[in-house]
């Protein structure tokens, strides 16, 4: 008797294999779309809580650098005895005299309230507030007029008034017209708006405000001179050590009663919030990546019941359990991939389009993004694994019958 040996079993090649995968997505196109869909979601949930997250925290470091981290404020807080405290009328003069001090400027607070109008309440404020200031406090801010001019040395004596941009929206007042330019009521005396500033979001006190000269705050509004808040402009390496005795130069003979704070803080404060949140949208774009990876196992699990008599043929033909196992976890980590790279395109273009519609810089982390593929994919072998090793269980007379 001669024995005949039979052949070895080919191998498929890696494109073989992601051709065998992709043909089984062909065969049921509507299924495939609608398994990848869970992971498209997920995924584009994900890649846009990292990148939207780090467009804003690019924005924010470029208002930084161009305002300049280096501005300090310093107020009166309390006494001992529970008082409200006040600076001493030389407080800016003070600041000037340290050493890495680059600029100081200062406002005081008025008790007058400022309406559009003498038929509004002299009490209906509408959250907003009458400082007194000078013509350098503008360059100390590192802000800028939007429309009109801010008060000069030769205005100081002038009922004349610059708006902040909350308080010009608050009190109706978009444009100034030379030939008329609008008035406001402040105490029982109008002022003429001279200009408008653009935000400053490191003293949005400045947004809510109406800036009136000095001099004229003394002479009309009762304004008796103590500065309310000072603001210093360090070198930037010098900060620190500035902050530290600040409150000892304003005040020496009480310290503390001198609050300092540096608004640059605040905006830091205020993104690792927005961090917190974008922590638990991440997770809920997790969840709903699990639940894609679901849907793909169970996608899958149907697909090999159905095609039992695929499995059975191909075995019969020669397909070893290797080969019948790689085919259907191709196709699961195929199916998981392209949902995969859809939702990192979805992700981009709703970052890209948040961004733009806040006038952000539109960062896209390139670890999100090739993340974003390559865990659609894991989570595609994972949820593949048990369909797969089931496929390739099927004895070819159990598939055929």
């Amino acid at each position: 008797m001669t024995l005949v040996q039979l052949p070895e079993p080919a191998r498929l090649k890696p494109p073989d294999v992601v051709a065998l995968g992709a043909h089984g997505m062909r065969t049921r196109p509507v299924r495939a779309v609608l398994s990848a869909l869970g992971i498209a979601i997920g995924v584009a949930a994900m890649v846009a809580v990292l990148a939207i997250p780090a467009s804003g925290a690019q924005a924010l470091h470029d208002r930084l650098a161009a305002l300049g981290p280096n501005l300090l404020t310093a107020g009166p807080g309390q006494t001992l005895f529970g008082d409200n405290a006040t600076l001493p009328d030389d407080a800016v003069a003070m600041a000037r005299r340290i050493g890495p001090v680059q600029a100081a400027a200062g406002t005081g607070t008025t008790s007058a309230s400022v309406r559009r109008s003498d038929k509004i309440a002299p009490d209906d404020t509408s959250g907003l507030v009458v400082y007194a200031a000078r013509p350098d406090l503008l360059g100390v801010l590192g802000g800028k007029v939007r429309v009109g001019a801010f008060l000069a040395a030769g205005n100081q004596n002038y009922p004349v008034a610059v708006l902040g941009s909350e308080a010009a929206a608050r009190l109706g007042i978009d444009r100034l017209d030379p030939a008329r330019p609008p008035q406001v009521l402040i105490g029982t005396q109008w002022f003429t708006v001279v200009g408008i500033l653009a935000p400053m979001p490191l003293a949005p006190e400045i947004e809510r405000s109406a800036l009136v000269g000095w001099d004229v705050a003394k002479r009309l509004l009762g304004f008796d001179g103590h500065p309310s808040t000072v603001y210093v402009r360090a070198e930037e390496s010098q900060v620190d050590g500035v902050r530290a005795v600040l409150a000892a130069t304003l005040n020496p003979q009480a310290p503390n009663e001198v609050q300092v704070r540096r608004p640059s803080d605040a905006l830091a404060a205020q993104k690792l919030t927005d961090t917190t949140y974008s922590a638990l949208f991440l997770g809920l774009g997790g969840v709903a990546l699990l639940v894609g990876g679901v849907g793909v196992a169970n996608t899958m699990v149907i697909s090999v019941l159905e095609r039992r008599r695929e499995i059975g043929l191909r075995r019969a033909l020669g397909a070893t359990k290797r080969q019948v196992r790689g085919q259907f976890l191709a196709e699961s980590v195929l199916l998981s991939g392209l949902g995969g790279l859809a939702g990192v395109l979805t992700g981009v273009l709703v970052t890209a389009g948040y961004a733009l519609s806040q006038g952000w810089p539109a960062v896209l982390p390139v670890g999100a993004l090739a993340g974003g593929v390559g865990v659609a994919a894991l989570v595609g072998a994972v949820a593949g694994a048990y369909p797969a090793v089931r496929a390739a269980r099927l004895a070819p007379t159990q598939a055929l019958a």
